[in-house]
């Protein structure tokens, strides 16, 4: 009986609930409309996704939605919700920021559906933020690259919008760079820059201290006028602490609202959200904060994010003890910049980056080498390949273009694409898109040299006769142009293309069958080469990558290199002619061979026919002496290779060394098996020394007679992981210098860096990894320096690189690791070559210069060398019969300026471009800093009308970075900033606005100017 009478109790309670609830329950217009509110905390709720241009899957089927067994990604999803949700209400907002997949969506949209967008774009409901075609990284990516990505997404967005995006969003990339900061911020325009990825140890800090909001001064150059505003997550780029994630397959607690149902929360909801906002608005300055709302991959069902975000603004507001609305990174940043604050100043940079103990991500500044170094060589292929294709028109005619290569290359500076730290398949799709553009580039770059040949003669662009190739291996020996016994009566033509404003003076090599060559120049008359005979390791790197990239193995081999000193004009070509005869050549000169005796030691230990000699101590590994008669600069330096084995990651502490992580477990000297073989070959040309160091590691030292800096061209790999331990080859190069702790790195290639060991400026560093926590990424590369001398180390490509010994810089060459290092990628970095269905590791072959000059001096070597290794001689190959007159339908040299003019030696050409709408885009680059050369690092003047000697320029204008606005409005509307304890005085000189009549560009110590061009036509002056 009282089990019936709880029974109808419940019932009676159950039927007054229905009653109120049905009462209660009525359609709520939520309201969005709210703003700032003076005197209250405000809450910028920023809606966003992060897109990533390729990591776990490709580019492609991160759009499409395909591959979802690996992630459930779909960016097409992602697009087309957003434009539905932003229908249904106008105060909702949205940012995006990947144009290569913005663009992918935006061309399959009907017109209807761009009217609705642009109408979006133009009320501000959607923001493109930075605006490139990616979210490139800022360690392992030059600054041409970055430039060039970004000006690709910003000249589409100027195009179909007449925008121009004004904050930097760099959320995801692991550190960031000076010259993001100052060149790729405040030079494009931005007002602010926004990223989450810094040290834990500095993120401590700054909450405590309220610095997590400053002023970047990124160049001391540039000083005042490269300041940005920059804003660092307190958590990472996600939602804040108190689970708010709304994709529909989140757990997060939705505001359930209708009183109806059962788990009515709003007040709980709203409890939530105002704590997160009052423990943010504890750490940052001004009554502004920002919420991130959105993560990887999110919107892919839009409405489920809109719809609780609706309603926190709608409920949060009437409780009203703080205020919250939709907003984005401009309207945030325009709030903080009216606060009227006072911000701390930041200079150099965020590197290197850990998120924990032993957690430090550097392992990904040498991560996948050999992409590393194939998107750095198709990087300067691109600067001369556009530089043809304007000198050529061939862009206004029907046929190749450099497009291709400049979408794959902007892909590749992704930050989980160049950094290696995507999956294997993913890289494999991302070489196979620079060599379709490549493949494409070289047609262009082909049928341009042809035309330049032959267009004095009256051919055009498409009716040339004359077929150049080219050959991108190279590097491996493998050049079919120039290997084959050259058919009787034939003689192979080389077209040398210098991409550099100056006079190159350079040694070629180039694979060869016979010894029986004579060489001339452009004016048929013979000059000195040298046969060097190729290395056995370097045939055998041949014999696996020519058929692993061909599909074909060649039926027949080079044996010698044939190396001459080739002269070429800037921006022009000269011609070489490379004749077979039944004897060699009265140049041709063999080289003079001291191969090891029976102890395997070579008796010839020294080298250098020119300024520089090296005396090898073969007694002590790679060992040496050098020498410099012209500066009488003399160093002891004494070559190692080891390996750091890779942290496996045991039960106590599972971090282990992957694909982003470096964290090391000991080192393990890696000596010659027995003393040092050498052998030596010597020349008028250049001097070899050959070391195999072990069965996977071989190194070839160079000696020019011309040059006073070492190359080292090195062989690492397969790296064997018999005893199941990963492995990270770095080299290293000791001295007694005295360096106290410093050593300098360069920043993208630009500015170098002082570093000190085991220090960090903006906080008190508790040292936990002495090796990995003072790791750095190299682009151009790194020097040290004591109170006489300064050593210097330039790279091919990006890697990283440290000094973790007084007098000692190493660079880590190669990684191969067997365990995922969990930071998501999942997979081990173990690459592999596959040819006739056997796998084994990947060999890297790769080049570093050394050189030692007096203190003070050597910034000279370092910025004109790093030119020259960024811009390699572009050579092209064809053959015609003997007796045949070359120059009776040729021209053999041609130069833009008409040989009369070079630019200055401090000022390097980095953009010359033909653009769909006519105009030109020029940029000039100064390459010194400020107090960098005594004599270099002053104001420099290129004259306009002589760099472009008979091309009359009709119109100029000066233009941001990437070339979408005028440098005068840019400057006009960059909000200005106040500096704590700055009196606001200081400035840098930059040069001067150019005069239209004079057309003269005056650049400051690392300025870099970029110019809109209106020429008549443009062409050679013949």
């Amino acid at each position: 009986m009282a089990s019936l009478s709880r029974l109808f109790l419940l019932l009676f309670l159950f039927l007054v609930h229905l009653r109120r609830c049905t009462v209660d329950a009525v359609y709520i217009a939520y309201n969005t409309s709210a703003g700032i509110v003076e005197g209250k905390l405000n809450v910028h709720l920023v809606p966003h996704t992060h897109d990533d241009v390729g990591w776990l899957k490709t580019v492609d089927q991160y759009y499409v939605g395909s591959n979802n067994s690996i992630q459930g990604a779909c960016v097409q999803n992602v697009l087309d919700s957003m434009v539905q949700a932003l229908m249904e209400d106008k105060n909702r907002k949205f940012i995006y920021v990947e144009q290569a997949f913005f663009q992918r969506w935006w061309r399959q949209q009907s017109n209807a559906v761009k009217d609705l967008v642009r109408r979006f774009v133009k009320s501000g409901q959607l923001e493109f933020i930075n605006g490139g075609m990616c979210m490139h990284d800022e360690a392992t990516v030059h600054y041409i690259d970055m430039m060039d990505q970004t000006t690709l997404g910003h000249r589409f967005l100027k195009v179909e919008f007449e925008i121009v995006p004004k904050i930097g969003w760099q959320i995801d990339p692991f550190g960031h760079s000076a010259v993001q900061a100052y060149l790729l911020s405040a030079e494009v325009g931005f007002d602010a820059l926004y990223f989450s990825r810094i040290d834990y140890q500095d993120l401590t800090k700054r909450k405590d201290t309220k610095t997590l909001e400053v002023i970047w001064r990124g160049s001391k150059s540039l000083s005042s006028s490269s300041d940005v505003f920059t804003g660092i997550f307190p958590k990472d780029y996600e939602p804040p602490p108190g689970d708010f994630y709304f994709e529909v397959d989140d757990t997060s607690p939705v505001v359930q609202d209708d009183p109806l149902l059962f788990d009515y929360n709003v007040q709980e909801r709203v409890n939530d959200f105002v704590a997160a906002a009052v423990s943010q608005a504890n750490i940052t300055r001004s009554n502004h904060i920002m919420f991130t709302m959105g993560t990887d991959f999110r919107y892919q069902y839009a409405k489920s994010w809109f719809r609780q975000l609706d309603k926190f603004i709608h409920y949060v507001n009437l409780d009203g003890r703080v205020n919250t609305f939709y907003s984005t990174p401009s309207i945030y940043t325009k709030a903080k910049h009216a606060s009227n604050e006072s911000w701390p100043l930041k200079t150099d940079d965020f590197f290197p980056y850990a998120d924990g103990l032993n957690r430090y991500w550097t392992g990904y500044f040498t991560s996948r080498p050999a992409l590393k170094g194939y998107i750095r060589v198709l990087s300067g292929y691109y600067l001369a390949a556009r530089q043809l294709e304007l000198l050529t028109s061939s862009r206004n005619k029907k046929g190749p273009t450099t497009d291709s290569l400049g979408d794959a290359l902007a892909l590749t500076q992704h930050h989980d694409a160049v950094t290696g730290t995507e999956k294997q398949h993913v890289a494999n799709d991302y070489a196979k898109r620079l060599a379709i553009g490549y493949t494409e580039a070289e047609r262009l770059v082909g049928k341009s040299l042809s035309y330049l040949a032959e267009s004095a003669f009256g051919s055009g662009l498409s009716n040339t006769s004359t077929k150049f190739e080219q050959c991108l291996l190279i590097n491996v020996t493998y050049c079919p142009s120039s290997e084959l016994h050259l058919s009787s009566g034939k003689r192979l033509v080389v077209l040398v293309y210098n991409s550099l404003g100056w006079n190159r003076e350079d040694v070629i090599r180039i694979p060869v069958a016979s010894e029986l060559v004579l060489v001339q120049d452009h004016e048929g008359t013979e000059i000195e080469s040298q046969i060097i005979p190729i290395a056995n390791a370097s045939l055998d790197l041949r014999r696996t990558y020519v058929k692993a990239y061909t599909g074909n193995s060649p039926s027949m081999e080079p044996k010698f290199w044939l190396a001459f000193s080739v002269s070429v004009p800037p921006f022009g070509f000269s011609t070489y002619f490379i004749t077979p005869t039944k004897e060699k050549g009265s140049k041709a000169i063999i080289s003079d061979s001291y191969v090891p005796q029976e102890n395997g030691i070579s008796t010839i230990r020294e080298v250098g026919s020119g300024n520089l000699r090296l005396k090898f101590d073969t007694e002590k590994g790679i060992s040496y002496h050098y020498s410099n008669r012209r500066t009488s600069v003399n160093s002891s330096i004494e070559q190692s290779y080891l390996y750091y084995k890779g942290f496996d990651g045991s039960k106590t502490d599972t971090q282990s060394s992957g694909a982003y992580v470096f964290r090391p477990n000991g080192t393990v000297s890696v000596a010659p098996e027995i003393k040092t073989p050498l052998a030596v070959y010597k020349g008028p040309i250049l001097d070899e020394v050959h070391f195999k160091i072990t069965p996977w590691i071989q190194q070839i030292v160079r000696a020019y007679k011309k040059k006073e800096h070492v190359e080292v061209e090195y062989i690492v790999g397969p790296i064997p992981i018999d005893d199941k331990v990963g492995k990270e080859v770095v080299t290293q190069f000791s001295t007694f210098m005295e360096t106290n702790k410093t050593f300098y790195t360069d920043s993208n290639g630009r500015d170098f860096i002082k570093r000190i060991r085991d220090f960090r400026s903006d906080w008190e560093l508790k040292v936990h990894e002495p090796v990995a926590g003072n790791y750095y990424p190299l682009n151009l590369g790194m020097f040290i320096k004591d109170k006489s001398t300064e050593l210097s180390l330039l790279v091919d490509r990006a890697i990283g690189g440290s000094s973790i010994l007084d007098g000692q810089v190493e660079l880590m060459l190669h990684r191969r690791l067997l365990h995922d290092d969990g930071k998501g990628v999942d997979e081990s970095l173990n690459e592999t070559v596959c040819v006739n269905d056997k796998c084994d590791g990947l060999i890297v072959q790769g080049k570093f210069y050394l050189n030692v000059d007096p203190l003070g001096e050597g910034a000279r070597w370092r910025r004109t060398t790093g030119q020259e290794i960024y811009s390699p001689l572009l050579l092209a190959f064809s053959e015609e019969e003997i007796g045949t007159k070359w120059t009776g339908k040729h021209i053999t040299t041609l130069s833009l300026t008409g040989n009369s003019y070079k630019l200055p030696d401090n000022v390097a050409l980095i953009t010359l471009q033909s653009l769909e709408d006519g105009s030109v885009l020029l940029r000039l680059a100064h390459l010194y800093e400020v107090g960098e050369d005594k004599n270099l690092s002053v104001m420099a003047n290129v004259n306009l009308k002589k760099l472009f000697k008979g091309n009359k320029i009709r119109g100029i204008k000066e233009t941001s970075l990437t070339a979408n606005q005028g440098r005068d409005e840019m400057e006009k509307n960059r909000l200005k900033w106040r500096i704590e304890g700055s009196d606001g005085l200081e400035g840098p000189v930059r040069g001067r606005p150019v005069d239209s009549s004079e057309l003269v560009v005056e650049l400051a110590p690392m300025e870099i100017r970029t110019f809109l061009l209106l020429f008549d036509s443009v062409s050679y002056d013949f």
